[in-house]
């Protein structure tokens, strides 16, 4: 059971209160972290395609290449701060050291906005794929109604508690992987052509203003990147499992994202993936692999070896035809698992930012019979649900939520890197097991290079965002707002400190 400790009368001169110095459980490895990890980052590419080749058009796959070398800059930003301050809160617990209490409620709401997208649009995202044995789940109406009804159910079970089993979700997890390089593979031996990729990214090559934003929105690919850090606080010698979990999943990520793009465009061209498989574009890659009908003859004028290539398409071709229902259970539960994990993140992100007295302590409350924080999951639950009521009567739903959460996210990772530089400056006593190299001379200080380019970087893009999207700039500056104001209100009431840090508040977990 996690609770606040009170002292009772004598607690002061008799007992002192036993708290852990750590008191989550370090059972959790580098392969651990990676499949964490990666639930939440691989299960992107299931929506994250649909909603940057909407935008980017033939332009997607430089889209997606320009969000992946940000995303390098920022896993290396992470990596350098979780292995040095190994705490659940991520670019908050960044952002609270290096800067104040303040910068830190700034960062873990900015985070919190982006776990409540992440759990709208990835159960957004579920009837479509399921749309493949049910075709009702492809209407709007339908679509919608059962993504509410999945964000309401998993609120449900966590409220009452019951755990995921961490076996099943790594099976999961391998298989996704072997899914995703399956697709790849078959794209690349029967369909790729450099010709046909060419012209499909000249010819559907779109504005400067368009290709600005569809970097911008290629942010969402990536999400995930906290997942990691929330986990360190139960993660086996995070000083070095963490860094290396999280150069892991840049590894594969970027490896796969970028196969997948390629097979899409060697399949359909871009007008197509944008319109009939904008919110399940992985479908509709499996489906254009598993229509196509490859000629042994054909195969063997492009192959010095044509007996292997008739045997080849012979393997392949029973493969072909169950590959779009795998793809369809597949997406369907990885993304129910990504909507779950969202949930999860912002229930132990609420608990941190309460230890710290960023927000009302009331946040974390735990319900006494299921032992759960009850209270947060009902309520970022409740406005996940509220974000997808336009889906209703709104074809662009799917853009509107990835602005969100490019506002939300591209804010925490800006504040990460900002919170990177600033303890080099401020605190550069501090330990740090995983150092960022390629430093920079500044003020008799070693600044790295990554996170200079990344905070630019991401800085650059939140105010494109910011200025090109004005629903995500009124909802997400809403949000911001209505969560400064909680700050303040909860400090002042407290007689805390507005802005300088507070005592942590220590937990007890049973």
């Amino acid at each position: 059971m996690v609770d606040v400790w009170h002292p009772k009368p004598g607690d002061r001169f008799v007992r002192r209160p036993r708290a852990k110095a750590h008191p989550l459980r370090r059972v959790l490895g580098v392969f651990g972290l990676f499949s964490a990890g990666y639930g939440d980052v691989g299960s992107s590419i299931y929506y994250a395609l649909g909603i940057v080749v909407f935008i980017a058009l033939g332009a997607t796959p430089v889209a997606l290449a320009v969000a992946g070398i940000f995303y390098i800059f920022t896993s290396l930003s992470y990596a350098e701060g979780t292995a040095m301050i190994p705490e659940a809160g991520g670019s908050a617990s960044f952002a609270r050291k290096g800067f104040n209490d303040f910068w830190g409620l700034i960062a873990g709401w900015a985070l919190a906005f982006s776990y409540i997208i992440t759990m709208a649009i990835s159960a957004y995202t579920v009837p479509a794929y399921l749309a493949y044995f049910w075709g009702r789940l492809g209407e709007p109406t339908m679509g919608t109604a059962a993504a509410m009804a999945i964000v309401l159910f998993l609120m449900c079970l966590n409220v009452v508690g019951v755990k995921r089993s961490s076996v099943l979700n790594i099976a999961f997890i391998l298989l996704d992987v072997l899914t995703q390089i399956v697709i790849i593979a078959l794209a690349m031996l029967f369909l790729f052509s450099p010709v046909v990729l060419f012209h499909n990214v000249i010819d559907y090559w779109p504005s400067i203003p368009e290709l600005i934003f569809g970097i911008a929105v290629a942010a969402i690919a990536y999400t995930g990147i906290e997942s990691v850090s929330q986990l360190s606080e139960e993660a086996r010698h995070p000083q070095v499992s963490v860094p290396r979990a999280y150069i892991l999943m840049m590894v594969v990520v970027l490896v796969l994202f970028s196969g997948i793009s390629v097979a899409g465009f060697s399949i359909m061209t871009p007008v197509e993936m944008a319109s009939e498989w904008a919110r399940d574009p992985i479908a509709g890659i499996a489906q254009g692999l598993s229509m196509t009908i490859i000629p042994a003859e054909a195969a063997a004028g492009v192959s010095s070896n044509p007996a292997a290539v008739i045997v080849l398409t012979a393997i392949f071709g029973g493969l072909l035809k169950v590959l779009p229902g795998l793809v369809a259970t597949l997406a369907g539960t990885i993304l129910i698992v990504a909507t779950n994990a969202g949930l999860m993140g912002i229930s132990r992100l609420t608990f941190s930012l309460a230890r710290f007295r960023l927000i009302p302590s009331a946040l974390s409350d735990v319900q006494r019979r299921f032992k759960t924080p009850y209270k947060s999951i009902i309520l970022f639950a409740s406005i996940a649900m509220l974000l997808l009521i336009p889906g209703f009567f709104a074809s662009d739903i799917f853009v509107e939520l990835g602005g969100l959460y490019a506002f939300g996210s591209l804010l925490a990772f800006a504040l990460a890197h900002a919170s990177i530089l600033r303890l080099r400056i401020r605190h550069p006593e501090l330990p740090r097991p995983f150092k960022l190299r390629g430093n920079i001379k500044f003020g008799g200080h070693q600044l790295p290079v990554t996170a200079v380019l990344g905070l630019v970087a991401t800085s650059t893009i939140w105010v494109i965002v910011v200025a090109m999207h004005p629903y995500a700039r009124w909802v997400g500056f809403g949000w911001m707002v209505i969560g400064v104001i909680v700050y303040f209100v909860f400090r002042a009431r407290n007689r805390l400190p507005l802005i300088r840090r507070a005592k942590e508040i220590r937990v007890l977990v049973d």
